[in-house]
């Protein structure tokens, strides 16, 4: 009986013992490989121990010349450089000054100019209706010219009209001068070529050479500008 109970418990305990046996047998050996045999599998192909080593030194030698750039900062002398700044406003400045008195200048001489202009415009701006007013002028005084004096004395009717035309013709030359037209005083001055135009030339014995004796048209300026030259006869002198 005995046998028969433990024949079943005497077989477990060989199975045991052989599984035991094969586990010993089959554990697998540690191979101490090369330490290139792993690298040569690696996916960079690269040895990263260098670069985590240069890594370090490239920070190291930024902050180093941070701070060499910190320390050059910190030599540099304020009073100096306030010195330089102080002489670049000055220039500055005195370029600023330069422009402006150069502006103020061409402004006022600009004004000047057209103040100028302004003026000449207004002076001259009648120069040609003038000159036609002064053939009426020229007929008033041909009219009073050819009136003798003797008629003059004898007959009132022809007085009064002479008088008439002439208080006429001198209002008419009081406007004209309202407006800066004036007679030129040509009768015995020197002949002037600006002034006056020689119509003819004749000996006067008792007259000096080159001198104005008579007067064939009067001449007037605008504004001292000559408007119509003065037409004369001139003394002529001896050859």
């Amino acid at each position: 009986m005995q046998r028969y109970l433990l024949a079943p418990l005497t077989r477990t305990l060989a199975v045991r013992n052989v599984a035991c046996s094969s586990a010993r047998v089959f554990r697998p050996i540690a191979m101490n490989y090369p330490r290139s045999f792993g690298v040569r599998f690696n996916s960079t192909g690269k040895d990263t121990a260098p670069e985590a080593e240069a890594k370090p030194a490239k920070e190291e030698a930024k902050e180093q010349a941070k701070e060499e750039a910190q320390e050059e900062v910190k030599e540099v002398d304020p009073v100096a450089e306030l010195k330089e700044k102080l002489e670049l406003k000055d220039k500055q400045l005195a370029e600023m000054k330069n422009h402006y008195a150069r502006a103020i200048a061409d402004f006022r001489h600009l004004q000047e100019t057209t103040k100028a202009e302004v003026q000449k415009s207004k002076d001259f701006a009648l120069q040609k209706f003038a000159k036609d007013l002064l053939e009426s002028l020229d007929n008033f005084s041909l009219a009073l010219g050819h009136v003798k004096e003797d008629t003059l004395s004898t007959n009132a009717e022809v007085k009064n009209l002479y008088d008439g035309v002439d208080m006429t013709r001198n209002i008419f030359f009081k406007t004209l001068n309202k407006h800066g037209i004036e007679k030129i005083d040509a009768m015995d001055k020197p002949f002037d070529p600006n002034l006056h135009e020689a119509t003819f030339q004749v000996p006067q014995p008792n007259k000096e050479p080159n001198t104005v004796f008579h007067i064939q048209q009067d001449g007037y300026t605008l504004n001292s500008r000559v408007l119509r030259p003065a037409k004369v006869g001139v003394v002529k002198g001896e050859d």
